[in-house]
């Protein structure tokens, strides 16, 4: 791409914007690929700095705050268009730093097929947000049984497999077995258990949360009719697609969070490999959990065909 007096911004067609903690590099292009902005801007400034630039395409990768940026561009006429890094690479000429960045960006902006991140609403963010919380929580409260019955391992004494089994015989072994046990061990076991219980409670507040939201979405709603799948999986969804209108059909959706073999063709020659793992690890772990269920149980869904066929 060419370059002519810098700042000409009459016929910017292009913007792409590195997205920083505190400073935004924007870098702007016009219709025949002439750069005509390269500017440095704070985040406090960056709407101001907008509301002066002519309306025109937007790109910024897929990173922290780039659905907060999107919206706040788009309120203002822009067309901001979300960009996975994956597909900004191959336009990084030379080596890399934020101009460069930017630049890439810019140009990957205005690519005609180009793949974009969805733009997400307040309130996907909220249940996104909701759903990280727990899911922190939950390997915490797994790491934490984990040490108790290390621990515990330590001082000679073993416990039945279970989350049940392990809160059930906790307290009768601390009674129990205080000569096996030293004064500061089970201090630090008592310690242990009141974090786990703590966690509990934390984890039970934000399920019930997020069973409250499913009642109310509509789209949930419409995909907890489908086996399986509950308020945690429907909610998730949600989060992460909104109404899905970017699927055509279910196997793109399956495709985008990796649950299609991987394809590895070429001469003509179709080779599928091992599923390949794409997109939300979170949504993939929970639709092979829900799968699970579905293999186990199939009797609770007798309005489904393939149940039968399952129990077999």
């Amino acid at each position: 791409m060419s370059m002519k007096n810098v700042e000409d911004l009459s016929e910017l067609a292009v913007i792409g914007v590195d997205i920083g903690k505190d400073v935004f590099h924007l870098v702007g292009f016009d219709d025949v690929g002439t750069l005509v902005l390269r500017r440095e801007v704070k985040r406090l400034a960056l709407t101001a700095t907008f509301e002066k630039m002519p309306r025109c395409v937007v790109g910024m990768d897929a990173c922290l705050s780039a659905h907060f940026v999107s919206r706040t561009l788009r309120g203002l006429g822009f067309e901001p268009r979300i960009i996975p890094v994956i597909y900004v690479r191959p336009f990084i000429k030379g080596q890399k730093n934020d101009y460069n960045d930017a630049e890439a960006i810019a140009e990957a902006a205005l690519r005609p097929n180009l793949r974009t991140v969805t733009e997400k609403s307040q309130d996907q963010l909220d249940l996104q947000a909701l759903h990280r919380v727990r899911a922190r929580l939950v390997s915490q409260r797994t790491a934490t049984i984990n040490q108790i019955r290390a621990f515990l391992i330590e001082q000679g004494i073993t416990v039945r497999k279970g989350l049940h089994a392990l809160k059930s015989s906790f307290l009768p072994i601390l009674e129990e077995r205080q000569d096996e046990i030293s004064p500061r061990m089970r201090a630090i076991l008592s310690g242990l258990y009141g974090d786990w219980l703590w966690l509990d409670e934390r984890i039970e507040t934000i399920a019930k949360e997020i069973e409250d939201i499913s009642r109310t979405e509509e789209n949930c709603d419409n995909v907890m009719t489908i086996p399986g799948i509950g308020p945690l999986i429907s909610t998730a969804m949600v989060a992460a697609v909104g109404r899905g209108e970017v699927f055509d059909r279910g196997r793109d959706f399956a495709a985008w969070i990796g649950l299609i073999p991987r394809q590895y063709s070429t001469g003509g020659r179709t080779v599928l490999e091992p599923c390949s793992k794409r997109g939300s690890r979170y949504l993939r772990m929970l639709f092979v959990q829900a799968a699970n269920v579905v293999l186990m149980r199939p009797h609770h869904w007798p309005g489904f065909s393939f149940g039968d066929w399952l129990a077999r």
